[in-house]
């Protein structure tokens, strides 16, 4: 692995953390972009630690040099702020860890990386959700609802040919549907999240956007609350 950061220090720590894992055979370290293209002219390696907050080119940018390689690395940011944790969804990050780093928050994204059986999720069975439409009893399948709107004691799914409304309490559905990747993002909404097409900031307000009837985009509000978890869930949905 290649750890990056542009204080020698930190870069240091980390790759004594990384060291100390028997499953990472050798670790190398850079603190510039400069440096690191060099380096893996010369040397190819199977994931790249990356600060973000760098001098000339940051992390973010860097990442999608290294996404353009014939053989890519695997990339892992590091970095005290979780702000960028969107950004590195979109370029498809294994994990995103912050600062200060802890050895047993390392051992997960090692593990991770090395494909542990551990480490990966678990099969979810989708199911299929029975719904009433004029007398007649329908199914749902629960991977093709792309989010759940709270109306009282009831909750509105939502798919991208319509809407269906069943008697279950919108927090009885958050935990039993959050090993299938359901993600609560506001008060009265819950969203799949691996329906999320897009994930949009403006003026540090986040939204996601799913696609709706007609297959057209529609747009759902994450309340602040509930932001930084998002990022989190999606950044580790990527990997």
């Amino acid at each position: 692995v290649l750890c990056v950061d542009d204080e020698q220090p930190a870069v240091d720590e980390l790759a004594y953390l990384l060291g100390r894992d028997d499953r990472v055979t050798e670790v190398l370290t850079c603190t510039s972009a400069t440096e690191v293209l060099q380096r893996l002219q010369e040397t190819q390696v199977d994931a790249v630690f990356l600060d973000i907050q760098m001098p000339a080119l940051n992390g973010l940018e860097l990442a999608g040099v290294l996404a353009r390689f014939r053989r890519p690395p695997a990339l892992v940011f590091v970095t005290a702020h979780d702000e960028h944790a969107v950004a590195a969804f979109g370029l498809r990050a294994v994990d995103y860890v912050l600062k200060p780093v802890r050895a047993d928050r390392l051992a997960e994204t090692i593990g991770r990386l090395a494909g542990d059986s551990a480490d990966r999720p678990a099969e979810v069975e989708d199911l299929q959700i029975p719904v009433e439409l004029g007398g007649v009893t329908r199914f749902v399948r629960r991977s093709e609802i792309t989010h759940v709107e709270a109306q009282g004691d009831y909750a509105r799914l939502h798919t991208a040919s319509g809407s269906h409304l069943v008697r279950i309490p919108l927090t009885q559905l958050e935990l039993e549907w959050a090993p299938a990747r359901f993600a609560r993002i506001h008060r009265s909404l819950l969203v799949n999240l691996a329906r999320v097409t897009e994930v949009r900031t403006d003026a540090g307000r986040c939204s996601v956007v799913v696609t709706g009837p007609g297959g057209h985009p529609v747009d759902l509000v994450v309340s602040r609350r509930h932001t930084r978890q998002l990022k989190d869930l999606l950044a580790k949905g990527a990997r």
